[in-house]
C-alpha cells in the first residue's frame, strides 16, 4: 500500500469519513502500534459523533485516523488536533496528509480561526508534515510526555 494519495475520494481507493463505533478496535490497534503512550479505547469512544473524529479507509480497511475539536479560548475559536496516526503498513502513501487536510477543513467549517497541536520533539516525520501545512512552532513544553520527552506546540492560522 504505497501508492500516492492526493486526497480523499479521489479514485485512489482512499476515503475519509466520520468514525463509527465499529472502527474503534482498528483505531486502537493503530494507536497502540504508533505511540509509546497510547490512548485507551474509552478515550476514542468519548469522541464518537464529534465531527473531528475521522478515519481513512483504504481498500475497505481502516488505514488511519485523526481526532480534532474546536474550543473557545480567550474569545477565539481554537482548533486542536489531538491525535493522528496512520497504520504502519500504510505510511508514506499520503494518508496522513489527506487526514490532516480534511481535519483542517472540518475545523474551519466549525469556526476555528487557528489550529494547534503537540508533537514529540523527536518526531521529525510528523514535524515535517505539519510544516508542509504551514504549522509553525510556538513553544516547547518540557517533560510533556510520560517518558520525559518535550513536546513542541505548533500552530497554524486558518483563513
Amino acid at each position: 500500500m504505497t501508492r500516492p494519495v492526493s486526497g480523499a475520494d479521489d479514485g485512489s481507493g482512499l476515503s475519509i469519513r466520520p468514525a463509527k463505533r465499529a472502527d474503534l478496535l482498528a483505531v486502537v490497534r493503530i494507536e497502540n502500534e504508533s505511540f509509546p503512550q497510547p490512548w485507551p479505547y474509552d478515550a476514542f469512544e468519548r469522541f464518537l459523533g464529534e465531527p473531528g473524529f475521522l478515519v481513512a479507509v483504504q481498500n475497505g480497511e481502516i488505514a488511519g485516523y485523526v481526532v480534532a475539536d474546536v474550543n473557545r479560548n480567550f474569545g477565539r475559536q481554537l482548533g486542536h488536533v489531538k491525535d493522528i496516526a496512520v497504520d504502519p503498513d500504510c505510511r508514506g502513501s499520503g494518508i496522513g496528509t489527506a487526514l490532516l487536510r480534511r481535519s483542517l477543513a472540518v475545523l474551519a467549517a466549525h469556526g476555528a480561526d487557528s489550529v494547534k497541536l503537540e508533537v514529540r520533539r523527536s518526531n521529525e516525520g510528523a514535524k515535517r508534515l505539519y510544516r508542509e501545512f504551514d504549522f509553525e512552532p510556538l513553544r516547547r513544553v518540557p517533560g510533556y510526555y510520560e517518558n520525559g520527552e518535550d513536546a513542541i506546540v505548533m500552530v497554524r492560522k486558518l483563513e
